[in-house]
């Protein structure tokens, strides 16, 4: 399995203030989807921090993402593992299939993959 990125997910009823804020810090949007908005370096991509007001599909806010090479083989190994599943493995419209788990100090752990 490849870890591709991590981006911490931060909670927020003003994206657009937070979004100002991480703009002086050297990050520009890359997505906004009126419930997330993620900023990302221009000269390391990968370098990234979403600002969310929740999550649209899924019952709860996650507090890190992790994008991987193969989320079937990640949500089949953390199955096995006996970890909680906070939202099961599903695609979701803009590109990504996805799944939350919770680790275990509590925290949910968006685990996703690009179509």
């Amino acid at each position: 399995m490849t870890v591709r990125r991590v981006v911490p997910n931060l909670h927020s009823e003003n994206p657009g203030e937070n979004g100002e804020f991480y703009g002086l810090l050297g990050f520009e949007e890359v997505m906004d989807r009126g419930w997330i908005m993620t900023l990302a370096s221009p000269s390391n991509p990968t370098a990234q921090v979403s600002v969310m007001t929740g999550d649209r599909t899924a019952p709860v806010h996650p507090d890190i993402s992790v994008e991987v090479d193969d989320v079937d083989a990640v949500y089949e190994a953390v199955r096995v593992s006996g970890a909680e599943i906070v939202h099961p493995l599903q695609d979701e419209e803009w590109g990504v299939r996805r799944f939350f788990v919770r680790d275990p100090d509590g925290r949910v752990v968006n685990v996703l993959s690009h179509r």
